[in-house]
């Protein structure tokens, strides 16, 4: 087995203190024992966490942890994103996760109006190279687009605004995301590709996150999960299994990170992570 590339590992911010401190006391320090390059928190709907988001990164990082916010534009005013920018960095953030976020109500019927190619733009002409930029990509294709061809269209102008690196939506096909990255290749797409990996925990909920970001549940893994369905440690020995294979693929094609999607737990996460030695 390879070495282990460098993990990272995505929260969502807590609804109050007494949520974050359980996430930064109790997961974020169990998680932590891994040497995580860093933490990325999420962003609601045009802004709905944003204070969250916020103090979740501030209690990151005063616990010593690298922390990355999620920042969309979604209905936000050019000068409250540039605000925020500067909060950021003068808490010592250097990275940040651009994205086009999900959308809220009332934005209009063009899903790309304030999109992540637009905000990393906005990024650079503001902050310079103050922060590292990840940007999302889509093995399996971005729901919202109208092909294939069109998604590596719009992965490529967030790169070519200035992105360093990327993170994809989860996947369970390696083949797809071998697929993706040569489609990159053949279109002078050079940075580096983190993988996002979604531990399976629970059949109802992977299928809710999966119908709303368009990631593929195979139709055999799909159909095991409904035969454990009742069986709750079952289904999480089973997801750690079938994730710890799914890891050593993606490594063995040389990956320069995994990018685990928490769902701000740390167990079936620490097991793969320790599976892959």
């Amino acid at each position: 087995m390879s070495r282990l590339p460098p993990v990272s590992f995505e929260f969502f911010p807590p609804r109050d203190e007494e949520g974050r401190s359980k996430l930064i006391n109790n997961v974020a320090r169990k998680l932590g024992t891994l040497n995580p390059h860093f933490f990325s928190v999420t962003y609601g709907a045009g802004g709905s966490t944003r204070d969250g988001t916020r103090q979740t990164v501030a209690d990151l990082k005063a616990a010593g942890f690298e922390a990355a916010p999620h920042l969309s534009m979604g209905n936000d005013e050019i000068i409250e994103v540039k605000q925020t920018l500067d909060d950021y960095a003068a808490h010592g953030i250097n990275r940040i996760v651009a994205l086009r976020g999900d959308q809220p109500s009332g934005m209009g019927t063009n899903p790309f109006a304030n999109n992540a190619q637009a905000l990393v733009e906005l990024i650079r002409q503001h902050s310079g190279k103050q922060f590292h930029l990840e940007v999302a990509a889509y093995p399996e294709t971005h729901p919202d687009a109208k092909s294939a061809a069109a998604d590596l269209d719009y992965f490529k102008r967030k790169v070519d605004a200035g992105a360093d690196s990327a993170i994809t939506q989860y996947f369970y096909n390696v083949d797809a995301f071998e697929n993706f990255l040569n489609r990159c290749a053949q279109a002078n797409i050079t940075l580096p590709i983190i993988p996002g990996v979604m531990p399976i925990t629970n059949l109802a909920s992977l299928v809710r996150f999966s119908d709303k970001c368009g990631a593929d549940i195979p139709r055999w893994l799909r159909y095991v999960l409904m035969d454990l369905q009742d069986d709750e440690q079952g289904t999480i020995d089973f997801g750690v299994e079938v994730m710890t294979r799914v890891c050593e693929q993606l490594i063995s094609l040389g990956v320069p990170g995994l990018h685990f999607y928490t769902l701000n737990r740390w167990g079936a996460t620490t097991r793969i992570c320790e599976n892959l030695n």
